[in-house]
């Protein structure tokens, strides 16, 4: 391992609902899709279909919030364990943390299709009634789904309701060099990263093939594509043995173990 850091963990975002605000916070356990909670809810359309920001950019305005101990490792929902989401003119909604019984089938999201758990009717009434069209809010199925990655890029990896892998890490070099190109600076929720680091080179990360964050293995597996030009790398984590658990704080070293050549190397 490296002597010194190349980087540090500066924030860390965990995002509830695919499409909608996502959250800060100072820590997060991870699993094997990536953050918990993240992306494992979704609204969909009448036909099952996710419901993103590209169509509906009005969910880009729905706040969600998670207990205050949901990110703690032994932390489990109980009876009165509630995500809570918020929108612009609209009554504040709960829903419950704890699993609904209820399935619905037909779910699909980009080339998955498979079933999900259904929050029931007070949700899907508060989504119609925000979006202006039938919608419902669904959670994934862990028990009974599997949504693999690409394996073109990274066999034997899986997502929940993620675009498509468990880890975007940006730096905040790479968006402080884009916003000087820029006219109106953006701040990093437009890009929408589970890990913000700091302290290194700009995209410096575009480079990283294999980092370790604590204990934990990270391999950069693909650029993520924006439209015509890419920002930010898509990881996936190994060592992640069922039944323990892993954490990452703000604060965290972030060591590079191995780096691609070249930026041809990133995409293939």
């Amino acid at each position: 391992m490296a002597a010194e850091a190349a980087a540090k963990v500066k924030s860390i975002f965990l995002y509830p609902i695919k499409s909608c605000r996502g959250i800060s916070v100072s820590e997060s356990p991870i699993s094997a899709t990536g953050f918990r909670w993240d992306r494992q809810w979704m609204v969909v359309n009448s036909r099952g279909r996710a419901c993103t920001q590209r169509v509906d950019p009005k969910l880009a305005l729905v706040e969600v919030e998670l207990p205050d101990d949901a990110i703690s490792l032994a932390w489990k929902p109980n009876k009165s364990s509630y995500l809570v989401i918020r929108a612009p003119g609209m009554d504040e909604l709960k829903v419950s943390l704890c699993k609904p019984p209820q399935t619905c089938d037909g779910v699909s999201v980009w080339e998955w299709s498979g079933s999900a758990l259904d929050e029931g009717d007070e949700a899907s009434k508060w989504f119609t009634n925000y979006l202006g069209k039938p919608s419902r809010l669904v959670r994934f199925n862990e028990e009974s789904e599997t949504r693999p990655v690409d394996h073109n890029y990274a066999p034997g990896f899986r997502v929940m309701f993620s675009d498509g892998y468990p880890f975007l890490l940006v730096s905040q070099g790479s968006l402080d060099a884009l916003n000087e190109l820029l006219k109106e600076p953006v701040p990093i929720n437009r890009f929408r990263p589970n890990i913000l680091v700091d302290r290194c080179e700009p995209f410096a990360e575009d480079l990283w093939k294999e980092i370790k964050i604590g204990n934990l293995a990270f391999h950069g597996v693909k650029l993520c594509s924006r439209c015509k030009v890419y920002f930010g790398q898509n990881m996936v984590c190994e060592d992640l043995p069922e039944g323990n658990e892993h954490i990452i704080k703000l604060g965290d070293p972030v060591y590079v173990i191995n780096t691609f050549a070249s930026y041809e190397d990133t995409s293939t």
